[in-house]
């Protein structure tokens, strides 16, 4: 049985343990939670860390299946140009896109993640999920904004799920965007969701372009579905409203739902999700790395606390990012609204991930019982409980 302890102790379920103590099995469970009260003394085995215990990150957004393009797409290119891109390199051979994902699982696990909500859209990298030392829930996207390819996108999209269920994997169909789902293949998914009772994920107000697709059939958005993907969007009807607005009928009520990115998400826009859905039933998902690598802007975080939202962080893929580290992510964040109390982003790093992926029995917080992975951050200034730019993370379990 291990014995850590370290300055602090940050357990995600909003206790901050100063000199405290975590006992642990063999195999990671944590048997005890001990609180000092600041008065540590001397104890055979006990391992002391100058820095600060947190439990194992939860990524709560990722794309493993995109890291072969790793350092190829221009910076702050805006959604629309980052969109051509994908279209234009994403097929390589099978090959190289497992190995650059195993290579992805392997950075996650250093940098200290136990669980990601990982979107597939293939079945390429199911494998490599099945074996890792990470517990993945794969978000099986499904696309097609004509309704004419809503059958064959959905079959694909179920045919994938099968095969992800069948390794051992949690997984759910889930649309990709407003702009890349027609209303037939929106209900299909939603059929199955709430068949399944699964958890939903979707990439929402990423861009103002979408909006003008939806409100008046026009802008870079469109001429992408046009032009690069050659769709025919001559029946395409506007509906006069943002591309929020058009589909959140379409999703289930019953479901989870991670809203992926929100760059764009004001209030009006929260007012209509809470008139629409439950909030305790929905997460906003923060990628703030990728989020200024392609849109050059950030979602306005402060309003989303003001709200009283449920955040959870993710990194997006490495098409998007130069790394895949979540305590970057946090770094991000606070260099940008440093008034946000590092207990509160070390939850939306942690326990709301866990609690969005439905892995909260799992990971998220140290608790007796629980297997969440402790990681150690060192370099923060301990005095105010803060991180750094030299702050880094080690994995010890």
């Amino acid at each position: 049985m291990r014995k850590l302890s370290a300055h602090y102790i940050v357990t995600g379920t909003g206790d901050v343990l100063v000199k405290g103590i975590i006992q642990l099995t063999d195999d990671g469970h944590v048997a005890d939670i001990i609180d000092t009260n600041g008065e540590l003394d001397e104890m055979a085995g006990l391992e002391f860390f100058s820095g600060v215990l947190i439990p194992g990150f939860v990524n709560a957004h990722c794309h493993i299946e995109l890291s072969h393009l790793r350092g190829i797409f221009p910076e702050k290119t805006g959604l629309p140009g980052f969109l051509k891109n994908v279209v234009e390199f994403r097929n390589l051979e099978e090959k190289k896109v497992v190995e650059e994902a195993q290579k992805a699982d392997f950075e996650l696990w250093k940098n200290g993640v136990v669980a990601v909500g990982d979107v597939s859209n293939t079945n390429a990298t199911f494998l490599l999920k099945s074996k890792s030392k990470i517990a993945y829930h794969t978000f099986i996207e499904a696309l097609g904004f004509s309704p004419q390819r809503a059958e064959k996108a959905f079959n694909w999209a179920r045919l994938c799920f099968n095969q992800a269920t069948t390794l051992g994997l949690t997984a759910s169909v889930v649309p990709h965007a407003p702009y890349s789902i027609s209303k037939e293949l929106f209900q299909k998914i939603a059929e199955f969701a709430m068949d399944h009772r699964s958890v939903l994920s979707m990439h929402s107000q990423e861009c103002s372009e979408e909006d003008d697709l939806f409100r008046a059939g026009n802008g870079e958005i469109f001429r992408h579905l046009t032009e690069n993907i050659n769709l025919d969007l001559s029946n395409f009807k506007p509906t006069g409203k943002s591309a929020l607005e058009s589909v959140i009928n379409w999703l289930p009520l019953e479901n989870k739902l991670l809203l992926v990115h929100n760059i764009r998400t004001g209030q009006k826009d929260i007012d209509l999700i809470a008139q629409t859905r439950e909030l305790q039933k929905t997460w906003f998902v923060l990628c703030p790395d990728s989020n200024l690598y392609i849109e050059d802007r950030l979602p306005d975080i402060e309003l989303f606390r003001k709200n009283n939202l449920q955040i959870c962080i993710g990194t997006d893929s490495l098409s998007s990012n130069r790394k895949l580290s979540m305590l970057e992510e946090m770094k991000t964040i606070q260099s940008h609204f440093p008034a946000i109390p590092f207990g509160e982003m070390m939850t939306w790093a942690t326990r709301n991930g866990a609690e969005a992926l439905g892995m909260n029995d799992l990971a998220g917080t140290i608790e007796r019982g629980k297997q969440p992975g402790i990681n150690l951050i060192t370099g923060m200034d301990l005095q105010h409980l803060q991180l750094l730019p030299h702050s880094k993370v080690k994995r010890l379990i």
